[in-house]
């Protein structure tokens, strides 16, 4: 089932256009995966499937769902070819537990490519764009496979200079002068204040965009939240969100309108579910569930990411008529039980990110030896006092009605903490609670 671009791209297509093109394309993914997938054979043989029967694309909430623990616990059930022709191997973060591999074809990696490139153009891409990588390419990661191959597909130019490294990162945008940069925007937000340290002005750079990654730049209206108007309170640059997964295989990336991360109809089928596994309209928050289009090495069928968002069916200012996805607002397994509240890593970095004295930051969440979920904080300050922690503290209480521990540690070691030699790119949550195994 060798994938190949529509003739002409779906984003500004007519709702009876888009549905024309997804209803052949799902068809032929449930008839792949019913001859070729060991899982998903096993699945419909378990349920009394028969795929034939899926015949509108309302029909496909009839289909059970696939979880996270499926994918860690059968990982090589899910591959649909041999082994003599997987391209790439990828695998996720380990984020939500084990880690998971994700196999390529050279088409899914055609795939891949395509669907990077239509994000940067909906980015606002030009041929004549010079991007600066600040995640790394290796370590199986997929996203930097795809950014970089969606890159050099439009054209533009890509310097790979990896994660972490600050001076490095503000000397290369001194020096090759990039238009653009991809980065998490927690990190952008420390390159603005050391920048700020040494002497540097941002506004006389050649930086003209940011493509945020891993994190989110919006409040659930849209709005910038706190840590985009600190990069852009300081630096006179476009933000843009971008969001995916490596079991997704496909993106949702902001237009210059910031209102949503738009969606690529011929890569995907997405459903929002309830706990109960319900799809929900536009507007109402619950699970991302997703179907992937047009792949071969390990398609995805109703897959749970564990994501919490929403989707907007009206048209976009840009002239797109595709659905756009709301800011994610937690990940369910990310979810932290402290001290009688619950809470998501997001908002703790949003009642952060409101510090401005605050120059980097790592969460970690651990389980105590009573078996409870335990927070810590460590942070960089631009200038330490006990009026400043004292806010910070204020901040984080009125925001979580909780307390976590703090303790106040150098930049570099909050970086370094932020930068393992295991990461592929920055992250400010640090997740060691004791996650029991796939049953």
């Amino acid at each position: 089932m060798s994938w190949k671009p529509n003739s002409k791209s779906l984003e500004f297509a007519s709702p009876e256009e888009i549905a024309d093109y997804q209803l052949p394309a799902l068809r032929r993914q449930l008839d792949y995966l019913a001859a070729h997938s060991p899982f998903y054979r096993s699945l419909f043989e378990q349920h009394g499937i028969d795929v034939a029967r899926i015949t509108t694309l309302v029909d496909l909430a009839r289909l059970p769902v696939t979880t996270k623990t499926d994918l860690q616990r059968r990982n090589w059930d899910f591959l649909c070819v041999p082994r003599s022709q997987v391209a790439e191997y990828c695998s996720t973060s380990g984020t939500l537990g084990l880690p998971v591999t994700i196999c390529l074809t050279r088409a899914d990696l055609d795939r891949l490519y395509y669907n990077e490139f239509l994000s940067f153009a909906c980015a606002d891409g030009r041929p004549d764009d010079v991007y600066q990588l600040m995640l790394t390419l290796d370590r199986q990661f997929m996203a930097g496979v795809a950014y970089y191959g969606g890159i050099l597909r439009s054209g533009a130019s890509a310097i790979r200079l990896g994660p972490g490294n600050i001076k490095s990162q503000l000397d290369t945008i001194l020096q090759l002068r990039p238009t653009v940069l991809v980065g998490v925007p927690s990190f952008i937000s420390t390159l603005v204040g050391y920048a700020r340290e040494v002497g540097i002005d941002l506004n006389s750079t050649s930086v003209q965009r940011i493509i945020c990654i891993g994190e989110s730049i919006r409040r659930e209206g849209f709005e910038p939240n706190a840590l985009a108007e600190k990069i852009t309170g300081a630096w006179n640059v476009q933000l843009y969100s971008t969001y995916a997964s490596t079991e997704k295989q496909t993106a949702f990336t902001e237009c210059g309108q910031g209102r949503g991360g738009h969606h690529q109809p011929e890569l995907l089928l997405f459903e929002i579910l309830d706990e109960q596994d319900q799809v929900l309209p536009a507007g109402r928050f619950g699970e991302l569930t997703i179907t992937t289009l047009g792949v071969e090495g390990m398609p995805l069928l109703r897959y749970k990411t564990g994501d919490i968002c929403a989707y907007y069916d009206e048209p976009c200012a840009c002239g797109r008529t595709t659905r756009r996805l709301s800011p994610i607002v937690g990940r369910k397994q990310q979810l932290i039980k402290y001290k009688g509240t619950t809470v998501y890593p997001q908002a703790i970095f949003n009642a952060l990110n409101t510090q401005p004295d605050v120059a980097a930051y790592v969460v970690e969440a651990f389980t105590s030896d009573m078996g409870t979920d335990e927070l810590k904080i460590s942070l960089a300050l631009h200038q330490q006092s006990d009026a400043v922690v004292g806010s910070i503290r204020q901040a984080l209480q009125a925001s979580l009605r909780v307390l976590p521990t703090l303790q106040v540690l150098p930049l570099a070691q909050v970086l370094a903490m932020q930068n393992s030699e295991n990461k592929r790119k920055p992250s400010s949550f640090i997740d060691q609670r004791r996650i029991p195994p796939p049953a």
